[in-house]
């Protein structure tokens, strides 16, 4: 037996005991007990899953054990679990509900440990909850108190830290190394037409996820391989318009939700047949190695949004400088240790689901939070693992793509949808091409651009354009047709920030499936300088779910895109089928005009000259922040970049606006005006 062996067995026995044993008060022993005995169901699910077993369960008992590993955050079971930080408030107290919370929600990362039969992974897991059950009880037997809170949460602490080696190591393996077989045997070897796999990976699965896998069961050969086919043509074609080096890469990383097995099947033989081996892992499902709203790996249903919400800052129990530095560390030694794999890395291939109910997060008063020392830490630590992940990986040479398709819970009108989408993301680009080029002309003419809103949208936009010194060779926007973001259907530039200002509004957006009403920013020389919402009565919840979800603990952030979409088709087919609120941004930054808030486009590749399909260079990839990465680099990005879109319906005008004060109109009340242009406002028309 190994040694990690034996402290799984030591962990084990001990968690089975506690259930029996009463060494302290009712309030603290019922916490115990209740996650003792959901740590006995798991183990349990342990041995079943190593013992072959899974493998030939029924559908019926696959779902049951699906269930039981998620059990207590389904639905209503929330509102009396530990992991919900009000309720572990209201039975623990104001000293240690939320500490033992953020315990409790580390805990439920579990299954996914348990499903790929993670010793090490499950046993620190263990171990962390009974050395902090041991730190209560020995308290309570020696003194009839509590102990300090200090020591359980430096428990917690050391566990975070102690550990930073294996969490770093996991993140870089999870990105770079092709040798992983856990998800890929089960799509390259898994009977695909028997939904019984669904199961295997220990994510949860709910309906979206085995519809979804039965809906494309239904579907010919030949239409699961157009699919395939547009994904990873996409991500070759993104490489050859760069004129960056393919033939270089082995590798490529496939992040995507479950249930799109047969495509993911397909496209991993496209990806070999241009010489890239699939990178295919979990996305984090533990906030201690990263949980976060960004899915970096293959995932399952959400089991439950508010539980993501309610403990996205529980780093804030080891957020520290110490923390900080030795996480750097642990990432640069991790690094070292896949660099071969890194440097022939070609970038992530992205399939994104859409069409979840829209998550608008509850008001809760017994969250973690990050202090502003902590904030500042935290964007000093995205910022140098970003810059780490660079020196690796060099954007010059490698790429991505995206591409979205629907889910079952989108409506009853899914299969439509879903062939809508399917047609949507393989529109022919040469007509986009040729219409952008159109709205490239004219605001290449233009010194400035105004945007305006109508009704109840109160948008009052000027942004400012960079200065074309050769307008015969250079252009300030690119010409996006359907390569590495999918599907057609915009023309974007990086403004100067300088002079560009005013006041942005929606009344209603969906930024990363989370709600937002009245989404205001204010901008002065191109930064931030004011934001808010109405999610919440209090404007300080309002400007938490903003700092959180937009600025990223940022103070203010630049603008680092402003973009036209065109794609009219898409935004017919949303309102037809009232799915606007459930497009994804992928989609959604398609149907109107719109502004992201962070790095640019060109982050980390502003050096590298791009040319659009006319031949003419791309001068604006830059602004005046992104400038300091010469002088002051640690200034120069916030490793963010949220996009939020304006729907034509929203719209009074877009028009640029030259030097002399010629004004010509792109878009008036919804409609595309400038010639050329036309073709556009067919969809419109038909709605």
């Amino acid at each position: 037996m190994t040694v990690m062996e034996e402290r799984f067995e030591l962990a084990s026995q001990r968690i089975l005991e506690i259930e029996k044993e009463k060494r302290m008060p009712e309030q603290f022993q019922r916490y115990f007990a209740e996650n003792a005995d959901y740590l006995g169901v798991l183990l349990e699910e342990y041995k079943w899953i190593a013992s072959g077993a899974m493998r030939e369960a029924s559908l019926q008992e696959l779902e049951r054990h699906n269930e039981s590993c998620f059990i207590d955050l389904v639905g209503r079971n929330y509102e009396t679990s530990y992991a919900n930080p009000d309720w572990a408030y209201a039975q623990l107290g104001e000293t240690f509900g939320q500490l033992l919370s953020a315990v409790a929600a580390e805990l439920r990362s579990l299954p996914a440990f348990i499903y790929e039969q993670d010793l090490e992974g499950i046993t620190i897991r263990l171990e962390l909850f009974v050395e902090i059950y041991c730190a209560f009880a020995e308290s309570f037997e020696e003194t009839k108190e509590a102990p300090e809170y200090s020591r359980i949460r430096d428990i917690f602490y050391w566990f975070a830290s102690d550990y930073a080696e294996l969490t770093a190591e996991h993140a870089i393996r999870h990105t770079v190394d092709w040798g992983q077989r856990f998800a890929l045997d089960i799509i390259e070897n898994a009977d695909l037409s028997d939904i019984r796999y669904l199961f295997w990976f220990g994510e949860y699965i709910a309906d979206d996820q085995w519809k979804l896998a039965e809906h494309l069961n239904g579907l010919p050969e030949e239409k699961i391989q157009k699919i395939a086919d547009t994904y990873t043509e996409g991500f070759r074609k993104g490489f050859e318009l760069a004129k960056k080096p393919l033939d270089k890469k082995k590798s490529v990383q496939i992040r995507y939700p479950l249930g799109f097995e047969r495509v993911v099947k397909a496209a991993i033989e496209n990806f070999r047949k241009m010489g890239l081996e699939p990178v295919i892992a979990r996305t984090p499902a533990s906030f201690a190695e990263g949980r976060r709203v960004f899915r970096l790996g293959f995932f399952g249903g959400a089991v439950n949004r508010q539980f993501d919400y309610d403990h996205e800052n529980d780093k804030a129990l080891y957020l520290d400088k110490k923390y900080v530095h030795r996480m750097l560390e642990c990432r640069k030694n991790a690094w070292e240790e896949y660099k071969d794999m890194a440097v022939v890395h070609a970038g992530p291939a992205v399939i994104e689901a859409f069409g979840e109910e829209p998550f608008e997060p509850a008001s809760k008063e017994h969250l973690l939070t990050l202090s502003a020392e902590q904030q500042k830490l935290y964007v000093e630590y995205q910022s140098q693992a970003g810059a780490m992940t660079n020196e690796y990986i060099d954007p010059e040479e490698r790429s991505f793509t995206c591409i979205a398709f629907p889910v079952p819970g989108i409506g009853e009108h899914f299969p439509e949808i879903f062939d809508e989408v399917l047609k949507i993301n393989t529109l022919d680009y040469k007509t986009y091409e040729t219409i952008q080029q159109h709205l490239i002309d004219a605001l290449d003419k233009a010194a400035w651009v105004e945007i305006k809103g109508r009704g109840d949208n109160h948008t009052d936009m000027k942004v400012m354009l960079h200065t074309l010194n050769n307008p015969a060779q250079e252009t300030n926007f690119e010409n996006c047709v359907a390569d590495v973001n999918i599907p057609v259907g915009e023309v974007f530039t990086s403004p100067k920030l300088t002079g560009t200002e005013g006041v942005l509004h929606v009344p209603q957006t969906f930024l990363r499936g989370m709600q937002y009403n009245d989404l205001e920013l204010q901008f002065r020389d191109g930064m931030i300088t004011k934001y808010t919402c109405r999610n919440f009565e209090k404007e300080a919840e309002n400007e938490k779910l903003l700092q959180d979800g937009v600025l990223y603990h940022h103070d203010t952030l630049p603008i680092g895109e402003f973009a036209i979409g065109t794609n009219t088709t898409a935004y017919m087919v949303a309102r037809r089928y009232e799915i606007n609120d459930k497009l994804p941004v992928l989609i959604a930054e398609k149907t109107g005009p719109h502004f992201a808030v962070g790095d640019t486009c060109y982050s980390y590749e502003e050096d590298r000259m791009t040319y659009n399909p006319d031949g003419k260079a791309i001068i604006a990839r830059d602004n005046e922040v992104s400038a300091l990465r010469h002088t002051d680099p640690e200034k120069a990005y916030f490793n963010c970049h949220t996009d939020i879109t304006i729907p034509y319906a929203e719209l009074a005008e877009v028009t640029a606006v030259c030097a002399d004060g010629t004004r010509i109109g792109l878009i008036k009340d919804g409609f595309f005006v400038l010639d050329g242009t036309e073709e556009l406002n067919l969809p419109l028309y038909q709605g």
